[in-house]
């Protein structure tokens, strides 16, 4: 049950985050748990574990490390369409 409940929130990160920068996360859902997972060790090695804590996932920092990274993935990915 805490994996289910650990993709269920790093899901709603990659949303919430991209709700936030109006971009859509490639990928969809998967796409979401991955920003999600992926954001919460960015934010979390930039910012620490301030906040509260759900699923494992330092809620602030993750949702910021998600923000950026799907920002990073955005300026990426428009680079490659010019081409």
């Amino acid at each position: 049950m805490g994996f289910l409940w650990a993709l269920i929130v790093g899901g709603l990160i990659g949303w919430i985050a991209s709700l936030i920068i109006g971009k859509d996360v490639p990928g969809g859902i998967i796409g979401n748990i991955v920003a999600g997972f992926v954001g919460a060790m960015i934010g979390q090695a930039i910012f620490g574990t301030m906040g509260p804590v759900v699923g494992g996932f330092a809620i602030i920092p993750a949702i910021l490390g998600a923000i950026i990274l799907i920002f990073i993935v955005s300026l990426i990915l428009r680079s490659v369409r010019r081409k």
